[in-house]
């Protein structure tokens, strides 16, 4: 039973540190992934995104600055090629999200441009309409002409989104990283446990039995 323990400890050393170096190497190559995939995009973050910088323009497209979420970071002038970075550049694009469309949210905008005249019950916050047969006809088309405010917000939020994906990608590489290293020091504690010995034990405890000599105390 003591040898089989040993050797269970042996076992359980080389499968816990084998799963430690896969694991980390898997983190390495995930955020080492996300580093090129961003590079090759070949971002750089615009000379407002500072915090100062977004207040102020934030200010001068008549935002209500006390309900943005103004970011603590800064990539102004920076290549966005990590997770990080990445996800501080999404923060400062919902901001000039908002300043293309007045302040307003997708729920908020309509689908079309309205006519002149579109009775209010027919018109969103933004002065859009949803309604079709209010909406701007494009003259070679005699299509309803689409809201061109609403369209940002879509390609700003979809790209929002995919650089919070590569935050999220870089952050569990991290993870990974810390948990192959965890499994790879107890996998080293395990071998040495099982190479000295502990795992083996010096057979059952015994008690010693008590003296039969004692004299009672005196009353």
């Amino acid at each position: 039973m003591r040898k089989l323990l040993e050797i269970g400890g042996f076992v359980a050393a080389v499968v816990l540190i084998a799963f430690g170096v896969v694991t980390i190497v898997m983190g390495v190559s995930g955020r080492h992934t996300v580093a090129s995939s961003l590079k090759t995009e070949q971002i750089t973050g615009t000379s407002d995104m500072t915090p100062a910088g977004i207040t102020t323009e934030a200010k001068k497209a008549k935002l209500d600055v006390s309900t943005l979420a103004i970011p603590s970071c800064s990539v102004a002038n920076d290549p966005v090629n990590t997770g990080a970075r990445a996800r501080c550049f999404a923060e400062y694009m919902q901001i000039h999200a908002l300043e293309a469309t007045g302040g307003f949210v997708y729920a908020q905008m309509g689908q079309y441009e309205a006519k002149p005249g579109t009775p209010k019950a027919d018109l969103t916050p933004d002065g859009a309409t949803s309604n079709a047969a209010y909406a701007v006809l494009d003259p070679k088309t005699q299509q309803p002409v689409s809201n061109g405010a609403r369209n940002v917000w879509v390609t700003e939020t979809a790209l929002t989104t995919a650089l919070n994906s590569s935050y999220m990608a870089a952050q569990l590489g991290l993870f990974a990283i810390v948990v192959g290293f965890a499994l790879l020091l107890a996998g080293i504690g395990f071998g040495v446990l099982a190479a000295s010995g502990a795992l083996r034990g010096d057979g059952p405890l015994k008690l010693s039995k008590p003296a039969t000599d004692a004299k009672p105390p005196a009353v």
